[in-house]
Parts: structure tokens; C-alpha cells; sequence
């Protein structure tokens, strides 16, 4: 007679099925075929000198689409979250001060994450649709003195373009570490992580890479790693403590590599794989993609009759695109009427721009002017078959 008093769920006997879509929200991104078959290589020891290899490789990749030198430069085990509690739990000790410059919801995470540390944290704050000059920098670098400044390169809620020039120059003089979010951007627009002296960079796999999600490239400066590695107190997190990350990594320059956790071997293939992808076409061939890509969307938009919601063309960020909701309409209906219509996905808003814009991702393989001119018929037609209000 069975103990068991919870039986087999009989919705695991039915076979899995899931359907294939278009994946134009802000991520994740369509996986292409080539990636997808890197994750079926066969799962051998996460400490096994062939997985090193891979990572090794993994390293490499990072380094040119970060365009570094750093030596700790590897991929967290997560997404791009992971990455950003990586950057602030080692950065920052309690009791030290942040800086959050806050133009959408990542800006408005990261003080979350930095004050549950026990961080001293301060915000500038911009519109949605804006970011910050560097006179507005250095006033509040002057005013707060911070250990640790973080920007959003691509603010994924708002579709803006961060300008990332003389920031770090800014926060040197000042004493103070730059970390940079650039999830949302890296690989479609331009870069240079040692050029403009950034401290930390970390991205996520699901984007430009078209991975799929659960791996977060990262790298860390010298001036970065003299802080971290001479901190005062332990991380809070063991599993993200950058001394651990740094050996498993291979790093630290130590002779052996001891175990810290068992690193997601899948998603190393397919990691390894979209960043061989990209050294493929070159990283500056994908920044004149996405950058003439959006262009070209951008254009349809307007002809149609649309707004973009970030006015200054610059400011456009050219992997996720923010649109101001059509008057009259209701967001919901139109995302949910192109799911169904169209087999496409777009999102609404996210933090400040919920329901004040939809966004539509454009990233990697997804970057092409076909895709575009399906995007704005099933725009054309869900416009046509909504409902739009008299008021």
C-alpha cells in the first residue's frame, strides 16, 4: 500500500508543447536554431577540463563585446539581475554611499538592492524619457560623495540611450566607482568599457545575444577589484562573493580552481555560442544594424502616424523602441489583439512608462527590415480592429 499522499500530477502526462512566436517585446529575444543546438552538446562535470575550455572561451567573448582588458571577466550563473546584485553586493559595504541615477525602473532597482545592504543611498532623478548631462553628474557626484555610481546604458521601461562619454572621468575625479547597466543595449550600440573607464559592465544573455536567459556576462576594473578585494567585511552573498566567482572563473591567476557551485553547463554552451555568433559579424557591423534598423522603424512609425516617445533621435535606444500609446486606445487590447492576430509579441510600458508607451524589441537576429515591415502591419491592424474611444 503507497504512503504517498500526493499523486502523480497527471498535467506532466500530457507532452510538452510550446509554441512558436515572435519575440518583439524588450526580451527575452527568438533563439536562433544554431544557439538552441549548442544546448543540446551533452552535460559533462561543471570542474571538468572541457567545461573550463568552454568558459575560457566565454571569457574571451566578453572581453570583445565589452571591449576590455579586465581580468575578471566571466558570466554570472542568473540573469541580468544576478549581474546587478553581483556589481553592489561586492562594490558596497554598509553604511558607504550610492549614487542612483534613476531615468526608469533599473535606476530605481538598483537604489532598492543598494539599500538593502545597508547602503547610504541618493537618487538623481530624470523623466522618463530623459537621462542626465554630465554638469547634473558632477553636481551630485560633489554633493554626495559616493563609492559607487550606477547608470543605465539601455533603459529598457523607456527606450533610452544613455550617452555614456566622460562619466567616468567624472566619477574617478571624485573617488568613485562607475557601474553600468547595459543589459538592454550591449552589442547594438556602441561601447567601450576601458576607453570610457567604466568600473563594472554587466549585460544579460537573452538580448543582442539571443541566448536564452540565465546567464549574465560581467567584468570588473582593476580599481574596481582593489576596492572589492580589500573590503572591510564579507559580501552578503557567498554564492555571488566575487573572491569565489574569480577562482571558479579561472581569474585569479591561482593554480587550481576549488569548487563554489555547479555552474549551469547549458547555458554555457549556448552563451558560448551567441558570443561566437556576434565576434562573426563583427560588433561594430551589429551596432550599424540596429542602429539602421531602428531607423527604418522609426520611420514607418512616424509615417503611420505614430509618436516615438523619446524625442531626442540620440537618445533612442536602437534594440527596444518605446512608442506613445495611440490616443483613445487601450494598450492592453492592442498588445493582446497582436498575440492573437499575429503570433507577435510586443509589451506596454514598465515602472514610470506603464501605460504610456509600447515597446518593441529589435535585437540580434531579430534586427532586420523584414521584421520591421511585419511590426508595423500588425500595428496597421490592430489600429484598424481595436477599440478606440470618441473621448
Amino acid at each position: 500500500m503507497s504512503t504517498l499522499t500526493v499523486p502523480p500530477p497527471q498535467c506532466l502526462k500530457r507532452p510538452l508543447h510550446i509554441p512558436q512566436r515572435h519575440m518583439f517585446g524588450p526580451g527575452p529575444s527568438n533563439v536562433p536554431e544554431r544557439i538552441l543546438e549548442a544546448g543540446t552538446n551533452p552535460v559533462i562535470g561543471h570542474m571538468h577540463p572541457e567545461i573550463f575550455e568552454v568558459m575560457n572561451d566565454i571569457k574571451s567573448g566578453i572581453q570583445y563585446m565589452f571591449q576590455t582588458q579586465n581580468k575578471i571577466t566571466f558570466a554570472v550563473s542568473g540573469t541580468g539581475h544576478t549581474a546587478m546584485e553581483c556589481a553592489i553586493f561586492n562594490a558596497v559595504e554598509p553604511g558607504e554611499r550610492v549614487l542612483s541615477a534613476v531615468n526608469g525602473i533599473w535606476g530605481e532597482r538598483a537604489a532598492d538592492m543598494a539599500e538593502r545592504i545597508g547602503a547610504k543611498v541618493n537618487t538623481i532623478v530624470a523623466p522618463p524619457a530623459g537621462f542626465f548631462s554630465l554638469e547634473e553628474i558632477e553636481q551630485a557626484l560633489s554633493k554626495y560623495r559616493p563609492v559607487l555610481l550606477f547608470v543605465t546604458h539601455g533603459e529598457s521601461s523607456t527606450g533610452v540611450l544613455h550617452p555614456l562619454d566622460g562619466i567616468g572621468e567624472l566619477c574617478h575625479k571624485y573617488n568613485c566607482l562607475l557601474l553600468v547597466d547595459s543589459v538592454a543595449a550591449m552589442g547594438g550600440a556602441p561601447l567601450y568599457m576601458d576607453k570610457q573607464e567604466i568600473d563594472i559592465l554587466y549585460t544579460g544573455s537573452q538580448k543582442v545575444l539571443n541566448v536564452p536567459p540565465g546567464s549574465a556576462p560581467i567584468s570588473f576594473s582593476e580599481r574596481a577589484c582593489k576596492k572589492i578585494f580589500s573590503r572591510k567585511t564579507k559580501p552578503v552573498s557567498f554564492f555571488l562573493d566575487l573572491t569565489w566567482l574569480a577562482n571558479y572563473w579561472g581569474c585569479d591567476q591561482k593554480p587550481a580552481r576549488l569548487y563554489h557551485h555547479t555552474g549551469p553547463i547549458t547555458a554555457f554552451y549556448t552563451l558560448r555560442e551567441g558570443l561566437a555568433v556576434l565576434a562573426e559579424e563583427g560588433l561594430e557591423n551589429s551596432w550599424k544594424r540596429h542602429e539602421s534598423v531602428a531607423e527604418y522603424f522609426h520611420s514607418g512609425l512616424e509615417c503611420m502616424g505614430l509618436k516615438l516617445f523619446v524625442k531626442e533621435k540620440k537618445a533612442r535606444l536602437p534594440t527596444v523602441t518605446t512608442i506613445v500609446a495611440p490616443h483613445g486606445y487601450d494598450w492592453k487590447e492592442i498588445t493582446a489583439y497582436i498575440m492573437k492576430a499575429h503570433n507577435l509579441e510586443i509589451s506596454g510600458g514598465l515602472g514610470p512608462s506603464v501605460g504610456l508607451v509600447l515597446r518593441v524589441g529589435l535585437m540580434g537576429c531579430n534586427s532586420t527590415k523584414a521584421n520591421v515591415d511585419m511590426i508595423l502591419a500588425a500595428l496597421k491592424d490592430a489600429l484598424k480592429h481595436c477599440h478606440k474611444s470618441k473621448v
